[in-house]
């Protein structure tokens, strides 16, 4: 059963005009160039008004699939740092979601296409008010008339909630009740809108080869993607490189990527499509012919326009007091740190600490962590912006955990590094955690 809904708030219906949504009673803007959102709210909500606070939440991993869990401390507006999603709580509560798959079959005879992952979302009754789905849209198809919606589907079938607000970055909709939420398109009016680009991302994923050339997995996906669904469908296969990811791709367009030192690229070049998941797979693969510390990539379109660039330290190819060197050039206590770390314990620590995960959660003390973030931003692992995304944490369990996750998607030499700081600010913990320097390299 599909059925077209206008969101309603207390103050009556909000009717969508071209810039703003408005009603007798109130307007709320569209703000293409902040996260920001006037919520409609009666007066004892007004506490909600705030601007969102970030966490990470829990993850747990099931074969290729994640589910997230956020512990809500009480009403407020937080912002998810893994899928950008947006919760507007109304009282303290445990939000569970995770991606799931698109049934086609309903979203077609609607004249509607998929256009961000489709999230089922669990928690207790009338916990959640609001949600904003992040879009992947630019300033100039932002304020196009009807062109984004949000598809609530149940057992019942779907049901189209029009936006309250859309931002530069976010679609904004009331929650009638909690199951699966996704954004989509109006075909007929984004295939008006076809010549202007999405914002986009691209991916590497390194992956060693113990026969035959590396290679490094590129993938062209659009910018509300989240990078841990990708990450877990490369598993401990393929290792995240941290680069500059934002780009512009349009529709239809056709891409290719090029390497320097020149390698192997496959396919030649490809058609730009969206992808939403369960599945993730490479839209390149470049094999290394020769064996060099960095390359230079380069996305270029049809007409031969570069539209990504970035250099790339490829894991693995030096010694991690060479990468040091790199981070902190003048750091005094550099070699101190890194002989915290055996020789043998240059091998991915990504199980080991995800081992131990919820043991340094319980267990690390709120002056460690303190002295943890020093270093870690000292050393460019971690920069301003997440260390007070940490510190904003109100509990000392949230910020061990916000330290953790953040570190552990940062690759192997990131940590390295804390499994390094840990062991030099607690003795104690790190050897019950057997992460100390005399048994590091047999339990990683």
């Amino acid at each position: 059963m599909i059925e077209k809904a206008a969101a309603e708030e207390d103050s009556g219906y909000l009717k969508k005009q071209e810039k703003s949504i408005t009603n007798s009673d109130s307007e709320v803007r569209l703000n293409p160039d902040s996260l920001d959102t006037q919520l409609d709210l009666s007066k004892d909500d007004t506490e909600l008004i705030k601007p969102p606070s970030s966490f990470t939440p829990e993850v747990q991993t099931e074969s290729t699939q994640i589910s997230y869990r956020f512990r809500c401390p009480g009403p407020g507006v937080f912002l998810c740092t893994l899928t950008r999603l947006v919760f507007v709580m109304a009282q303290e509560a445990e939000v569970l979601y995770r991606t799931v798959q698109w049934d086609e079959s309903l979203l077609q005879p609607a004249g509607k296409t998929a256009a961000g992952p489709l999230f089922n979302i669990t928690c207790s009754e009338d916990a959640v008010r609001q949600l904003h789905l992040p879009h992947c849209e630019t300033k100039e198809v932002v304020h196009v008339d009807g062109l984004l919606s949000v598809a609530h589907i149940s057992d019942n079938g779907m049901t189209v909630l029009e936006p309250l607000e859309i931002t530069a970055t976010h679609v904004v909709v009331k929650v009638p009740h909690l199951s699966a939420f996704g954004l989509i398109w109006d075909v007929f009016k984004r295939f008006l809108n076809m010549e202007e680009p999405v914002n986009g991302q691209v991916l590497l994923f390194f992956q060693p080869l113990e026969t035959g050339p590396r290679r490094i997995n590129v993938f062209l996906l659009q910018e509300n993607i989240p990078l841990s669904e990708v990450s877990a469908q490369q598993g401990h296969v393929a290792e995240y490189i941290q680069t500059p990811a934002d780009c512009l791709f349009s529709f239809g367009q056709r891409y290719s990527v090029h390497c320097d030192p020149e390698s192997r690229i496959q396919p030649e070049q490809t058609q730009f499509h969206l992808k939403f998941g369960p599945n993730y797979h490479p839209t390149f693969q470049v094999f290394l012919t020769t064996n060099p510390e960095i390359v230079t990539l380069m996305v270029k379109d049809q007409e031969g326009t570069e539209t990504w660039k970035s250099s790339v330290y490829l894991p693995g190819q030096r010694p991690v007091t060479c990468l040091l060197s790199i981070f902190v050039p003048s750091a005094p206590r550099t070699e101190t740190l890194m002989r915290s770390v055996p020789a043998e314990a240059r091998v991915p620590a990504a199980e080991r600490l995800l081992t131990v995960r919820s043991q340094f959660i319980e267990r690390v003390s709120e002056p460690v962590l303190n002295k943890l973030l020093d270093k870690l931003l000292q050393q460019r692992v971690i920069n301003d912006q997440e260390m007070e995304s940490v510190r904003s944490q109100q509990s000392r369990a949230d910020k061990a955990r916000d330290v953790m996750d953040t570190v552990r998607r940062k690759g192997r030499e990131a940590r390295l590094l804390l499994i390094a700081a840990l062991c030099e600010e607690d003795r104690c913990l790190s050897t019950e955690l057997n992460l100390n320097e005399d048994r590091l390299g047999k339990s990683l």
